[in-house]
């Protein structure tokens, strides 16, 4: 008796696994625009146009910046400077500045494209979130503001007026960093689908 009811028991867990659905082959997506999206290959030429269209606008903020605060306010500090001197001042601060950024924001934008966090994949192409863009705004920022400091420092000899030159950029540049980004997020120079590169 016991042999006939572990025999029907086999019978029935046999049955049981015939019985379970087979599941259906995946191969993928028929068209390649359905595959969840990839961060984008984002080639080093796009990050060194990024750097020299930022680069141009930072420098022309900072240079009437650097001459309105050292004409006008470095008398308050007790650095009275003549007028052509205040613009040959802010014009070293600004040039000097080209080259330490131009290195500086490179390495930034290199050191984000790396991750891919804040990327979202919209009307079949890659785009930046506004919360990717503020974050790295507020970061480069950080990092200019201390820059131009020492750079405003070195040439003025007066870290009160090179305060005044950091601390008032961070508003102007802010603004202006944020549009730099969104327009260069609907830019699709130097950007390369993986997913293409891959398959080619």
């Amino acid at each position: 008796m016991k042999r006939r009811h572990s025999s029907r028991s086999d019978r029935g867990a046999s049955a049981q696994v015939v019985r379970e659905p087979t599941q259906k082959p995946f191969f993928g997506p028929e068209s390649p625009k359905l595959d969840p999206p990839e961060r984008p290959n984002i080639k080093p030429w796009r990050s060194v146009a990024k750097a020299i269209s930022w680069r141009a606008v930072g420098t022309i903020d900072t240079l009437i910046l650097s001459y309105l605060l050292i004409t006008y306010l470095g008398p308050m500090f007790g650095a009275p400077v003549a007028q052509a001197d205040a613009l040959e001042t802010a014009s070293y601060i600004a040039i000097t500045e080209v080259a330490t950024k131009l290195v500086l924001y490179f390495l930034h934008e290199r050191a984000w494209s790396l991750t891919g966090w804040g990327i979202v994949f919209r009307k079949d192409r890659h785009r930046e979130t506004i919360r990717r863009t503020s974050i790295k705004t507020g970061l480069w920022r950080l990092i200019a503001s201390l820059d131009t400091f020492a750079l405003a420092w070195f040439f003025t000899g007066s870290a009160a007026t090179a305060a005044s030159i950091g601390g008032l950029e961070i508003f102007t540049k802010l603004v202006l960093y944020f549009f730099h980004e969104r327009v260069w997020a609907r830019l699709p120079f130097g950007l390369a689908d993986q997913r293409a590169e891959s398959t080619a």
